[in-house]
């Protein structure tokens, strides 16, 4: 595999990713923050990829374990790979599909940026981006499911989404016993509509269902907001 050396959080985190394909954007950098994890705490990840979300988690969260899920063979190598660049010995990688996985063990924490395109939707020449995007018309309530079943009671699950597929990831969430409690839009620039959404399920929850203010990530001038820099640059969380 060709690959390209960089780094997440401003310079925090070492993190190699594929030359070509699907890479990672800010997305998993997002998912990583609004993830309530604390020291020793166990983390679950679904679709980790090259390892981005855990491993800007394990640098916002010093003493977290965490396990990343991922079908791609050669991205959980790369992964490991990645966390021991950074010597986080805590972080596993499994090639597995999340529906299919061994026993693991339970979670206190679980996240995921799921595939959201339409398998209808047209297909990427690439293969491993198309894996990545594309969603079967099932997989929100198998990944949902899967993962609630590995969470303790009133352990979370924190999804970064599509807006447009919201609905049918609430339902999952309802369905897998892990009652939907919040959302928090991402807004791309000042007065536009929300593309993507970070939504939060809590195993076994009961409380009201709420819609954050969200976060801007662009100014109207260009370049990112301060908030969203605090983020991205420098290991900001996002409290959901």
């Amino acid at each position: 595999m060709d690959i390209t050396e960089g780094h997440l959080l401003g310079g925090t985190v070492r993190y190699a990713q594929p030359r070509t394909g699907f890479r990672s954007g800010i997305e998993p950098v997002l998912l990583a923050a609004a993830v309530p994890a604390r020291p020793g705490q166990r983390v679950l990840e679904a679709g980790s990829g090259a390892g981005a979300a855990l491993l800007c988690l394990a640098a916002r969260a010093p003493g977290i374990s965490g396990v990343g899920v991922e079908r791609d063979p050669s991205l959980v190598a790369l992964a490991a790979r990645n966390a021991a660049a950074n010597a986080w010995h805590e972080l596993a990688f499994l090639a597995a599909d999340i529906a299919e996985a061994p026993d693991i063990g339970l979670f206190d924490h679980g996240l995921a940026n799921p595939p959201y395109h339409a398998a209808r939707s047209t297909a990427s020449p690439d293969a491993s981006r198309d894996l990545a995007r594309r969603a079967s018309a099932d997989l929100f309530a198998l990944w949902a499911a899967s993962m609630g079943r590995r969470l303790r009671p009133r352990g979370t699950l924190t999804w970064i989404v599509s807006a447009a597929v919201l609905p049918a990831c609430v339902a999952a969430l309802v369905a897998a016993g892990c009652a939907p409690s919040a959302v928090l839009p991402l807004w791309p620039r000042p007065g536009q509509g929300a593309k993507l959404v970070l939504l939060r399920g809590v195993k076994g929850g009961r409380g009201q269902f709420r819609v954050l203010p969200g976060l801007v990530l662009h100014a109207a001038a260009g370049g990112f907001t301060q908030d969203a820099e605090m983020i991205l640059r420098h290991g900001g969380g996002l409290a959901i």
